[in-house]
C-alpha cells in the first residue's frame, strides 16, 4: 500500500519530468518582445513579412502632410525612406533632451514602426526559409509629417532649432513646416489659389461687345 505522502511526491516527480521531455511551445511572438522604451507593437498579424518598398504618393492624395496637432513640425522633403524604430526613439529623445526647459510642451510622432524585418547572415546559401527577426520599421513616402511640437507657446526660432536638431538623426532630408505650410504631393507643394480680383473680370456685357466687335464684316 501507497501512503498518501509517498503518492503525491510521486506524481509531482512525474508531472515535472513529463514537462521536461514535453516543454511548453513558445508564442513566436514572445522573440520580438522588447524594453518598453522601444518602439514595437503589441501584436502583430504575420510573423513575418515581405521588404516591399517605399510607397510613393500618385493617387492625388494629401492625407499626412500638414499639421494636425502641433504648432510647429518636421515633413520628409526628400525621397521616402524605411525608418527604423531606432531612429525614431533617437530623434525623439533629442526633441525631449532640447526641450526640458520647456514645461508642458508635448511631442507627437505621426508614424509607428509596425513592420518587422528580417535578416540573414552574409554569405548564406539561399533557401532554408525566411532569416531571423531584428528590428521594428516603417515605410514613409515623401511629403509624410514625423513629429509635430507643441502644447505651449513657443518661440519660432526656437522650434526651427530644435527640430533640426532632430532631423539631422533621420536618414533623409526633412523641412520645417507651421500650421500656414500648404501641403504636400510628393515632390509638389500644393499652394492654395490666389484670390479672383472682382475688378479684373470684365462684365458680360463688355464680353458681348468684345465678341460682336471682334467678328468679321459680313460681305
Amino acid at each position: 500500500m501507497f501512503s498518501l505522502p509517498s503518492l503525491s511526491r510521486s506524481l509531482s516527480s512525474a508531472g515535472s519530468l513529463l514537462r521536461l521531455r514535453h516543454p511548453t511551445p513558445l508564442n513566436p511572438l514572445h522573440l520580438f518582445t522588447r524594453a518598453r522604451s522601444q518602439l514595437a507593437p503589441r501584436k502583430v498579424e504575420h510573423i513575418k513579412r515581405h521588404k516591399g518598398r517605399v510607397p510613393i504618393p500618385i493617387g492625388g492624395s494629401t492625407k499626412g502632410t500638414t499639421l494636425a496637432y502641433g504648432e510647429y513640425g518636421i515633413r520628409i522633403k526628400g525621397n521616402g525612406h524605411r525608418l527604423t524604430a531606432k531612429q525614431l526613439t533617437t530623434a525623439e529623445e533629442v526633441i525631449k533632451r532640447k526641450a526640458r526647459v520647456l514645461k508642458g510642451l508635448k511631442v507627437y510622432l505621426r508614424v509607428f514602426p509596425d513592420i518587422p524585418v528580417c535578416i540573414k547572415g552574409n554569405e548564406t546559401r539561399m533557401g532554408k526559409g525566411k532569416g531571423t527577426f531584428e528590428f521594428w520599421a516603417t515605410r514613409v513616402p515623401t511629403g509624410r509629417v514625423i513629429f509635430e511640437i507643441g502644447g505651449i507657446p513657443i518661440r519660432e526660432e526656437l522650434a526651427r532649432d530644435i527640430l533640426r536638431q532632430a532631423a539631422d538623426k533621420l536618414p533623409t532630408q526633412m523641412e520645417f513646416i507651421t500650421r500656414s505650410s500648404p501641403p504636400r504631393l510628393g515632390s509638389l507643394v500644393l499652394h492654395p489659389p490666389k484670390p479672383v480680383d472682382s475688378t479684373d473680370v470684365p462684365h458680360p456685357q463688355n464680353l458681348t461687345t468684345a465678341a460682336l466687335e471682334a467678328q468679321p464684316p459680313s460681305t
